[in-house]
């Protein structure tokens, strides 16, 4: 970690003296380094003028999805919730981060059912009645970035469906119990897992959650299988996203050839996820995004 001089300016650019300032803080997380923990640099901390940047670039992206959550019913095509992304979130202001990010060709994920992650949008994919479907909206807003996905049940929905949406989103509550300074990201993967298999289901492996704020993806790469106590310390200033992939069938996945994006169940059973933005604060967490 590279630390400035006790008189110098702060890193985290308050304008008061490092040792006025983060040098007890930088002293508390080096202890955990010391102790064989992997720990965060302070690239990856966000400054309190950053941090409303990226909380106003959340609001566009809660106001997206509350539109989708009024909007979206059987007989309309994911291209259609393409469009209204894009609209929306450029009337607003921004920008939506999927849109050519890596290659992907349109605003934002719809993944429907089977699909775990990374649908893309389709004039010829039509929602039908009783389709579970996840919704995955990031905003840019002038170079901060929010992200969160929410569930949408559409129609007549077999209880089994349901009941997969509400415990995956009962799981991510369930690991931002432990968010909080001083704690791992271990803390919350291991009580995310937890809750997951005791509800009968299995949490996706190979993709997981990330850091986010001044670019789309970030450091620290976030996992549901991981351990209490390891992983990255969380200190104030942290933010990333709780995002479990959970699968009603076994935990195995694959991409699609065509398209190199779309992922699906291996076994194809259905699969769910609900995304929040979290920030780690002094006494605890506040949801940026949902």
């Amino acid at each position: 970690m590279e630390k400035p001089g006790r008189n110098d300016p702060c890193w985290c650019g308050s304008g008061k003296k490092y040792k006025k300032c983060h040098i007890d803080f930088d002293e508390k997380i080096e202890e955990f380094e010391v102790a064989g923990h992997i720990v965060p640099s302070h690239e990856i901390l966000k400054n309190a003028e950053q941090i409303e940047k990226i909380k106003e670039s959340a609001k566009i992206n809660i106001a997206v999805l509350d539109y989708v959550a009024e909007h979206i019913k059987a007989g309309i095509s994911t291209a259609e919730i393409d469009k209204w992304v894009y609209d929306i979130t450029t009337k607003m202001g921004g920008v939506p981060a999927p849109l050519n990010f890596e290659g992907f060709p349109k605003s934002v994920c719809t993944s429907i059912n089977n699909e775990v992650c990374h649908g893309i949008p389709s004039e010829d994919v039509i929602i039908k009645d009783g389709d579970i479907i996840n919704v995955d909206v990031s905003t840019n807003l002038n170079g901060y970035f929010s992200d969160s996905s929410r569930m949408f049940c559409i129609g007549n929905v077999s209880e089994e469906n349901r009941k997969l949406v509400e415990e995956t989103k009962n799981a991510v509550y369930e690991g931002l119990k432990q968010v909080k300074p001083w704690g791992f990201l271990g803390d919350m993967g291991q009580a995310v897992n937890d809750y997951v298999k005791s509800k009968g289901y299995s949490v996706v492996r190979e993709v997981g959650g990330h850091g986010i704020g001044l670019e789309f993806h970030e450091d620290p790469w976030v996992s549901y299988i991981s351990k209490k106590g390891t992983e990255m310390l969380m200190v104030p200033g942290m933010i990333f996203t709780i995002e479990p992939m959970v699968n009603a069938g076994k935990p195995d996945i694959f991409v699609d050839e065509d398209n190199g994006w779309t992922i699906y169940t291996e076994d194809n059973s259905m699969s769910a996820q609900w995304e929040i933005q979290v920030l780690v604060t002094e006494d605890g967490y506040e949801i940026i995004a949902y």
